[in-house]
């Protein structure tokens, strides 16, 4: 990807270096992979708004979803020792984060003006080791994830790493795909899901709750096909890169995951989708960049 010397979010928060929180981090105490999710409601969004969203989208992200339903978890982030707001990293991986944050900012702030809406844009926090959100404690083993309590991504670098030396999906733009994807999430959060899935959560089954945790999932995917199509637009790809996307999307799929550390897989217990399925719907997103074609919700995923 074509990124240096290109603009850098203001939305950035370095919180690296700062001491370990002691303690676990939420309820659950079980870290996982990739997150999730609240809401404009009505406008021209409103076609695809989503009715539902799930419990194990957020266990997902090793965020305590019942702190954050019943008003749980910290009131607000530690903050002690972090960067000055607007304050830009220094280090290269910070640096390429801070710019596709800011590249995402560009096209959800396009697509939400052409649809009469105003994009609040996320923050992103950097963090090492663990870290403190308004959903809870989670540490750098849950890996990247979004908390609609504060709107703020969260990620660790170290992260890419083991996306790369782990799971086989190295490249820049697998990691801007990862970011792109927890972006995705904060649109959904933007565009209703959260509260409709406070209403409905309580008569929702386990296995309901998967069913829908993936459809989640793969909407986010189709999200980072559209900032993927735009960013092509402006020249800013090159060679391989939507090759490092779609190898990403395969990596992660919940089919390849269970193989690799379990040795077979058990779909009753998906909840991000198989890999084909990330794959197809981030590729539905690059393909035309339109929201139309990320109703994971009306069509079979």
């Amino acid at each position: 990807m074509r990124w240096r010397g290109r603009r850098q979010s203001s939305n950035v928060e370095d919180r690296r270096g700062q001491s370990r929180i002691p303690g676990g981090f939420g309820r659950s105490g079980r870290p996982m992979q990739i997150p999730i999710g609240r809401g404009l409601g009505g406008g021209g969004l409103s076609g695809i708004v989503i009715l539902v969203i799930v419990f194990f989208a957020l266990r997902a992200c090793g965020i305590d979803p019942f702190q954050i339903l019943e008003g749980g978890g910290p009131s607000s982030p530690q903050v002690s020792e972090q960067s000055a707001p607007g304050a830009q990293p220094t280090d290269e991986e910070a640096q390429f984060v801070s710019v596709v944050l800011a590249e995402t900012e560009d096209v959800w702030n396009g697509i939400f003006q052409a649809e009469g809406e105003t994009y609040t844009e996320p923050r992103m926090v950097l963090f090492s080791d663990q870290v403190q959100s308004a959903c809870g404690f989670a540490s750098s083993a849950s890996g990247p994830f979004y908390c609609p309590g504060d709107s703020q991504l969260y990620i660790d670098l170290g992260f890419f790493r083991e996306l790369s030396q782990r799971f086989g999906a190295s490249g820049d733009f697998a990691q801007a795909y990862v970011v792109a994807h927890e972006v995705g999430h904060h649109v959904q959060n933007l565009i209703g899901v959260l509260p409709e899935f406070n209403r409905q959560r309580q008569s929702m089954s386990e296995t309901d709750a998967n069913e829908m945790s993936v459809r989640v999932e793969l909407q986010a995917d189709c999200f980072a096909g559209i900032w993927a199509h735009f960013t092509a637009q402006k020249g800013l790809l090159e060679d391989g890169d939507i090759e490092e996307a779609l190898n990403a999307a395969h990596q992660i799929g919940d089919d390849t995951i269970q193989r690799r550390t379990q040795g077979y897989v058990v779909p009753e217990s998906f909840n991000h989708g198989t890999s084909e399925q990330r794959a197809t719907w981030f590729g539905n997103g690059l393909r035309n960049g339109r929201l139309a074609d990320c109703d994971t919700f009306n069509n079979p995923v």
